[in-house]
């Protein structure tokens, strides 16, 4: 498997300002000087993370994904060739651009925007968050996780784990096919769901503190019409999160504690309990479907399925 993490998203959008604003002041990146419209940001050591371009779309616009060398590179760009898949080497003016040293370009079945590159570029300042955090869970397990929304996700399914080489962590069918992949410990890196058209439904970040969560959702609330998902917990990567709305209108999870896991002896799995442990109430849908989603959480709550306790609580219990 070549691919080893999520590097970095690009979004389309001409709301800049707006992003600019959001990303530091309640996510707690840091804004990175750019030319011309686009906006750019940082999360950790890399000289960045999140590239807003300052085109028309409101959306993404490509996800950036790491490989360990050129060679690993090399690999990847001739399976996909040889499989069909049309693929751009990348001018040094756009590899520059993204901070990376070598980069390829191909498109999904669904015209989803993919990059892959090696060489990812480090700055040698320190991060200097937004607002006041411990800072962002990155590293070997990459900047977080994107889902796509999908015409249909199980036709997708042989491009990314035949081609891209995603493993599946787990999967549900119903009321609708929604897939989770992992490329490292993290317990998935990207997920779709089949919708039946396509999109950008979220990406999150991670926290290394709980209070960096916690002061999150205070400040998400304060904001009008901020808030998009409650405080919860998911079901299969125990983490618990919220989520917002964008300035582009597409959701960014924020979340703390998620569960890693070992990609040499994980088995997929199908699920059954539904997404969220507890909260995670949808405001934004109808009130039918949210009746529907806190009916799967009761029912859990009545059958009492619970997950591990979250790693702060776990080295709290331990220290006394």
């Amino acid at each position: 498997m070549e691919i080893t993490s999520l590097g970095y998203i690009g979004i389309n959008s001409t709301r800049t300002e707006d992003w600019a604003s959001y990303a530091t002041g309640l996510l707690g990146m840091q804004q990175v000087d750019r030319s011309g419209q686009s906006r750019a940001f940082r999360m950790d050591d890399r000289k960045q993370r999140l590239v807003v371009t300052g085109e028309e779309g409101e959306g993404l616009g490509f996800m950036g994904w790491e490989v360990d060398s050129p060679e690993a590179l090399d690999r990847l760009a001739s399976r996909l060739e040889n499989a069909g898949v049309a693929v751009e080497l990348a001018g040094g003016a756009l590899a520059d651009e993204r901070f990376v040293t070598r980069l390829i370009r191909f498109k999904d079945p669904e015209g989803n925007q993919l990059e892959v590159f090696c060489g990812p570029h480090q700055n040698d300042d320190p991060f200097q968050p937004g607002r006041p955090i411990t800072g962002f869970k990155t590293g070997a397990v990459g900047m977080g996780h994107a889902v796509l929304k999908a015409k249909d996700a199980t036709a997708l399914l042989p491009f990314y784990v035949d081609l891209l080489g995603f493993r599946i962590s787990d999967y549900s069918l119903v009321p609708y096919p929604l897939y989770f992949f992992h490329v490292n410990g993290r317990h998935h890196s990207f997920a779709m769901v089949g919708l039946g058209h396509q999109g950008f439904h979220h990406f999150m970040v991670e926290y290394q503190a709980l209070d960096d969560l916690g002061q999150g959702y205070d400040l998400a609330q304060i904001e009008q019409d901020r808030l998009a998902y409650t405080l919860g917990r998911h079901t299969n990567d125990w983490m618990m999160s919220f989520y917002t709305h964008t300035p582009s209108g597409f959701f960014i999870e924020t979340g703390f504690g998620g569960r890693e896991i070992d990609p040499q002896t994980w088995e997929p799995h199908e699920t059954f309990d539904g997404p969220s442990l507890w909260g995670h109430d949808r405001t934004y849908m109808e009130e039918a479907q949210r009746k529907r989603l806190e009916d799967m959480r009761l029912d859990l709550a009545r059958r009492g399925v619970q997950a591990p306790n979250c790693p702060w609580l776990t080295s709290v219990r331990g220290a006394v």
